[in-house]
């Protein structure tokens, strides 16, 4: 369904009079909250709230049509109690909502595009802010920084810069969030040239948890700033940014792609190491992302896995295949390039933005360990033998970035606590509505997790926030970084700025007692 017919099934841009809901005993939503009222229901909430908001917003309950597709998300094993949705026009109406909450003990989510996937998010339960109006795009007069508001996403924010002759750094699929990636750093083609999306952001407004608005930036409330740099998630609601923009490199981009087989694993998985350190120990900048994957596809075998390898480079064909000719000396199965421009590239990715029953599991890497990879390969194989259910859409993803941008950031200078990993590592499948196959999905997933961490027994576990699946496999340390000052200086600034926690759901940091 597109924004405009979504917004016109809304039956609620008033508060409503009707029977609503009751929301959790209050208690259980803030902690040494003394003030809470013990009855009350998303009827009154829209009814007291309303009037407090711009003429614009939009609220929803439960009976509403609507509501459902409100509070649908990318993964539908991840469901938070939503009971009402609120939907701002202007980005004041967030600090009203959020005092409100406050005043009355009720908990608070936002949501722009829905793709976080970490298992926190299930013990949510009350108002969801769905951010999806605030979706102003405007690119400055001297055409260095554009401001962005905080339901935007990658899709329209890249259409918009490209059609101007500007990028900036973005997530990888177009469908998916520009504000909620960065809060975890934020990966994408663009990151060997200019670091992550996180990077090229220089200024913040936010809502704090008390409902205070203020700007961030690195001379105002900069401890927050380097906060939200990698953990934004546990410090603030984002309204809008005014983030750095470049001129395009070039007027296409070139994409390329190949199916091996089985048997060249590990000619493929040496030659990425090489490629990934080409250029003085990183994948050449322009070489805006490699991505490599094991899944089962029948047009090739019914019992082996293929092996699929991409290249998008930014810049015409003729430089991409100098580039990656020694991949292209393998014999494969398939073989196919051409040239786009960088909003299609960015689209390629869109099929990912389905909804689903995902399990999911994932790691990060310095260099691809040859050995394990093989594992991998067979272990994967023998699974969807065993499964082939669960075998018929899963997959073993490899990501890998240029990474000069990102490395020439000092790794002190923000929360992101992983500038030296090269490689993202993801597992994927679709447990089949109805069935019995989560658990056994499950394993799978922490079992690859293991074979790739195991494949680098010299390293500490690491995982990129923004595939963070709340796993018990998963530690604090993994995702945000294991060394011990930056996780002090977290806890101590989620002390300082969110000291009742309602910033909980999303890979939370407790705060110090």
């Amino acid at each position: 369904m597109s924004l405009l017919s979504l917004l016109a099934c809304s039956l609620l841009a008033l508060p409503a009079l009707v029977a609503g809901s009751p929301l959790p005993p209050p208690l259980s939503y803030f902690r040494r909250n003394p003030i809470t009222r013990r009855e009350i229901n998303d009827a009154t909430v829209r009814r007291e709230l309303g009037p407090l908001l711009s003429n614009g917003t939009l609220m929803y309950g439960p009976e509403q049509t609507a509501f459902d597709t409100m509070t649908e998300r990318w993964n539908r094993f991840v469901e938070p109690d939503v009971r009402v949705v609120v939907v701002p026009f202007v980005e004041s109406d967030v600090a009203k909502i959020v005092r409100y909450c406050n005043e009355n003990s009720i908990d608070f989510l936002v949501k722009n595009r829905g793709h976080g996937f970490t298992t926190s998010l299930n013990s949510f339960s009350g108002l969801q802010i769905n951010m999806e109006r605030l979706a102003g795009i405007t690119i400055s007069e001297d055409k260095t920084t554009v401001l962005l508001q905080g339901g935007v996403y990658a899709g329209p924010v890249i259409e918009a810069l490209w059609d101007e002759g500007y990028i900036t750094t973005t997530g990888s699929a177009a469908c998916v969030g520009v504000l909620g990636p960065s809060l975890g750093g934020g990966h994408g083609r663009h990151e060997g040239l200019y670091g992550l999306v996180s990077d090229t952001i220089l200024h913040f407004n936010v809502v704090l948890a008390d409902g205070t608005a203020v700007g961030v930036n690195a001379t105002s409330n900069e401890d927050l700033f380097w906060a939200l740099q990698g953990a934004g998630h546990n410090f603030a609601i984002v309204t809008s940014i005014v983030k750095t923009i470049y001129p395009r490199q070039s007027p296409t981009w070139y994409t390329h792609s190949f199916v091996f087989s089985q048997d060249k694993l590990e000619t493929i998985f040496e030659l990425l190491n090489e490629f990934h350190t080409s250029d003085n120990g990183t994948l050449p900048p322009l070489m805006g992302a490699t991505y490599s994957s094991f899944a089962m596809n029948p047009s090739f075998s019914e019992t082996e896995a293929v092996i699929s390898v991409g290249f998008d480079y930014n810049g015409p064909a003729e430089e991409a295949l100098a580039m990656i000719q020694p991949f292209t000396e393998i014999e494969s199965l398939q073989e196919s390039g051409r040239d786009v421009t960088f909003p299609e590239i960015s689209g390629v990715a869109a099929g990912s933005c389905g909804g689903a029953d995902y399990i999911l599991s994932s790691a990060m890497l310095l260099e691809y360990n040859i050995t394990t990879e093989r594992l991998l390969y067979n272990h994967f194989n023998e699974k969807v033998a065993a499964n082939p259910e669960l075998g018929a859409t899963a997959f073993l993803l490899h990501e890998g970035y240029a990474t000069a941008g990102i490395k020439a950031i000092d790794p002190a200078s923000t929360a992101y606590g992983h500038r030296e990993e090269n490689f993202i590592m993801l597992f994927e499948t679709i447990v089949p509505e109805g069935s019995d196959l989560a658990e056994p999905a499950t394993q799978w997933a922490k079992e690859s997790v293991d074979i790739w961490n195991a494949g680098q027994p010299d390293r500490l576990p690491s995982t990129y926030v923004n595939y963070a699946t709340g796993n018990e496999w998963e530690t604090v340390e993994s995702v945000y970084g294991h060394e011990e000052w930056r996780l002090q200086r977290l806890v101590d600034l989620k002390a300082k700025y969110d000291p009742l926690n309602r910033f909980r759901y999303y890979v939370p940091i407790e705060a110090s007692p």
